[in-house]
């Protein structure tokens, strides 16, 4: 009996110890291990669920969530990629996970770093002890990250051969104001460690390439255009491609913030060339015999007089237009043609149209008007007529090519993107341009232009634009030679057979 009451006694301290001890291991229990905490805050890392990883850190800061998500947004972050390492036990309750980690930057593509993952247990749960360092190593002790902008390094325009524009071309009031339109892929960056009490630590750079856009530009008639304007005050010269309509020369020294694209002036005598193509449509043959007094009055209406009293007799519709008669071609166009015929063709020749070159253009205006004095003064370029030295050059260029071309400066594709599509090239009347070209040619051959020593080839026409009795003058020469149209146009510059042509001469000559 005795022996069988101490072997229940026996077994009911056993018992009593081991619910002690259960008591005890329960109330100790972990729950979870690192490795699982570590993985879980490595998998909503990687899917970018912040707050994913804010539920496994210790007593996450408030702005944990803000912290990610800015680092991310600073630095333009597409993607991350994080491998751990082995986890390793630092003690009782406590182990770390190294992990190697690459963020792709947008500016600057891959960007590895290493740092720690830190684990302990925390009211009987591993947890992650966050710090900054463990976003970044370089966040430790208050550190910054930031991407900046780096100054923009200006485009290069650059000439149709991709050389650099001549210097002192002239050109240079058209080339700098395009340049922003060319500035976004020059954009440049620079990712900077900013750190409490130490200088700016930079880390990554991206210095801005030099954006080279070709212009239409040609590198020896731009250098060329600019030193036949050497010395020439108020002026400037404007050559197309008839071909393509490029502008191949842009040299521009017009004073008062004029330009010659944009701004407009009366025409005088280059205008002839339209009221020329308006008479030959009308039926005027070229070797039709017309007088050529010195002066002409237009029945009830006004007399028109000859520059110097000029009386040529009878003369072809040729020698008219090559010595710049005003009273033959008043007297052709009040006796054959309308107002609006001559609107009408002014606008078959480029008034009509929109030009876009690239930068901004005009061609000018011809007004239709029921006075008949008004409409004698458009016939010769005076009256209410304006234009523009870019027009009248591709005037010139419709002549020689036989089809009319918006000019432009730069390539098709940007025209369309800053302006719009440019007009489409129209063909010219067949019949009409090969009598154009006749007529223009006899200007140089023995006309107004037959002095200015001009090169064997060029065909041209010569303009003086009355613009008031104190006033000297505007100085036109519009004219071609192969594949190369031009005006000449000089503000105040006298007479155009005298001054403009052989500035033109002088542009032809240093070609």
């Amino acid at each position: 009996m005795r022996r069988r009451r101490l072997i229940v006694l026996v077994i009911a301290v056993v018992a009593i110890v081991g619910a002690s001890t259960f008591a005890v291991l329960a109330s100790s229990r972990v729950k979870g291990s690192a490795s699982q905490t570590a993985a879980a805050y490595f998998a909503a890392w990687r899917k970018g669920d912040i707050t994913g990883m804010e539920r496994l850190v210790y007593q996450p800061p408030p702005d944990f969530v803000a912290r990610h998500r800015g680092l991310s947004d600073e630095l333009r972050v597409e993607s991350i990629q994080l491998s751990p390492g082995p986890l390793k036990s630092v003690g009782d309750g406590a182990a770390e996970v190294p992990f190697a980690g690459v963020r792709q930057l947008a500016e600057f593509g891959a960007w590895p770093f290493d740092s720690t993952l830190r684990l302990a247990v925390r009211d009987r749960v591993w947890k992650v002890l966050w710090a900054p360092e463990t976003l970044h190593p370089l966040l430790k002790d208050g550190g910054r990250l930031e991407l900046s902008e780096i100054d923009m390094a200006a485009a290069e325009l650059v000439t149709r051969e991709r050389l650099p524009i001549p210097n002192d071309s002239y050109a240079e009031a058209y080339l700098e104001p395009l340049k922003p339109e060319f500035a976004e892929a020059n954009q440049g960056w620079e990712l900077v460690l900013k750190a409490p009490g130490q200088p700016d630590r930079p880390l990554l750079s991206k210095q801005p390439e030099a954006n080279v856009e070709p212009t239409t530009l040609s590198r020896p008639v731009q250098a060329a255009a600019a030193r036949a304007l050497d010395g020439v005050e108020d002026s400037t010269i404007v050559v197309i491609q008839p071909s393509t309509g490029e502008i191949l020369g842009l040299a521009d020294r017009l004073e008062e913030g004029y330009s010659a694209v944009r701004d407009v002036f009366p025409p005088g005598s280059v205008f002839k060339t339209i009221t020329a193509a308006a008479l030959l449509k009308s039926g005027l043959e070229p070797l039709a015999e017309v007088p050529c007094p010195s002066a002409y009055t237009i029945p009830g209406h006004r007399t028109i007089i000859n520059d110097g009293d000029m009386d040529r007799g009878v003369v072809t519709f040729t020698d008219a237009f090559a010595h710049s008669c005003n009273t033959t071609f008043i007297e052709q166009a009040t006796t054959r043609l309308t107002s609006k015929d001559l609107v009408d063709t002014a606008n078959e020749w480029g008034f009509g149209r929109q030009i876009m070159t690239g930068i901004r253009g005009s061609c000018g205006t011809v007004p239709d008007t029921d006075e008949v004095d008004l409409f004698a003064e458009n016939v010769i370029g005076h009256g209410e007529v304006v234009t523009t030295p870019l027009c009248m050059a591709a005037l010139a260029a419709a002549v020689q090519n036989g089809t009319w071309r918006s000019p432009r400066l730069l390539s098709k594709k940007q025209v369309s993107r800053i302006e719009g599509t440019p007009h489409e090239d129209v063909p010219m009347d067949e019949s009409v341009v090969t009598a154009l070209r006749d007529l223009m040619t006899a200007v140089v051959d023995y006309g107004t232009a037959a002095d200015a020593g001009l090169p064997e080839g060029v065909a041209g026409k010569t303009g003086t634009a009355e613009v008031g009795d104190d006033e000297e003058p505007h100085a036109w020469f519009i004219g071609y030679r192969d594949d190369l149209a031009f005006c000449v146009f000089v503000r105040h510059g006298g007479a155009g057979g005298a001054t403009a042509a052989p500035i033109a001469a002088r542009f032809l000559n240093g070609l």
